[in-house]
């Protein structure tokens, strides 16, 4: 029996097709993606609304975690109508206002070798709420910790797929940053630029425009990051898409995480480790408290509009 400690009001977990009771929920421990880390998923927020909970850009999440099964050679065992029925159906489930939402596909029991011949491919939704990713300090601003070690490269992968295998490296390195008293990890690129966090983009804002970096420099198009980017155009913020270099970062004027667990955490101080023969030194980002373009974006984004929130209906 599982207690959802840290799931809260986690009532049931959509599992091929039927629900489970939460405490009940089982995956065979000889399961191929445990040993493999043979798993695709998304994370997605739901929103309380007027009209009730709303599921923010559930169709371009699921188009994404069926574009990361096929980079990961699964034949996902429903399409993107089910799956979004299924996503629904999951909140309604739990009661849930607001959510976060974890559809997860991955190679379940068969066998062992490391080509999945006998693991078929199977999908567990879970849903539950979730405050800030990074807790209470995300108001006033976190720090960072630059890694050593380097974001693995475009050239490597399809870095458009959310693949669970590869969030070791985002496990490692967040562990490592908490070890050096930051808030959270940030990663460079293979050229030595700055590519994003363990599970986050990166935005920074230099006189007045807002700039971010894209596939290129090894991260994940984030839908978040995107939406923002919407977002500060329709309300007239100047935005620029470029790579973003080591000194962009410390000379600028703010700088902020993004992603669908932090949402947007304004980023206030960073600690460069990148050089392990080096003394890791600090650098403040701009005045050192969350500024007025991350308060104006944050405030923004409060209100997902409903052309791309879906209603679960129960509401």
């Amino acid at each position: 029996m599982y207690k959802p400690a840290h799931f809260l009001k986690a009532k049931k977990i959509w599992t091929m097709g039927r629900f489970v009771d939460w405490p009940k929920a089982v995956v065979h421990s000889m399961s191929h993606a445990l040993h493999y880390g043979n798993s695709v998923f998304e994370g997605i927020r739901a929103y309380p609304t007027a009209e009730g909970p709303a599921v923010f850009r559930l169709t371009e999440h699921i188009d994404r975690l069926l574009l990361s099964a096929r980079t990961a050679k699964m034949k996902s065992p429903y399409d993107r109508e089910r799956i979004i029925e299924a996503v629904l159906k999951t909140m309604r489930a739990n009661k849930l206002q607001s959510a976060y939402i974890r559809p997860l596909l991955f190679y379940s029991y068969g066998n062992l070798g490391l080509v999945p011949k006998f693991s078929p491919v199977e999908l567990l939704i879970g849903a539950w709420e979730w405050g800030a990713y990074l807790g209470d300090k995300t108001e006033k601003g976190v720090s960072a910790y630059i890694v050593p070690w380097r974001r693995i490269h475009r050239s490597q992968l399809d870095m458009r797929a959310k693949l669970g295998g590869l969030y070791t490296l985002s496990t490692i390195n967040g562990l490592e940053a908490r070890e050096h008293d930051c808030d959270e990890a940030l990663f460079l690129n293979l050229e030595g630029r700055v590519a994003e966090g363990p599970g986050e983009n990166i935005f920074i804002v230099k006189k007045g425009v807002l700039q971010t970096n894209a596939l290129p420099e090894s991260i994940l198009e984030g839908i978040t990051r995107t939406s923002l980017l919407e977002i500060a155009a329709d309300r007239g913020i100047p935005t620029r898409v470029a790579p973003i270099r080591l000194k962009d970062l410390y000379r600028a004027d703010e700088a902020f995480f993004c992603g669908t667990a932090v949402e947007i955490a304004p980023l206030v101080r960073v600690v460069d480790g990148s050089n392990p023969r080096k003394t890791a030194k600090p650098h403040t980002i701009g005045s050192g408290e969350k500024g007025e373009v991350t308060r104006f974006l944050w405030a923004s984004s409060r209100t997902p509009s409903a052309a791309s929130c879906p209603n679960t209906g129960n509401g």
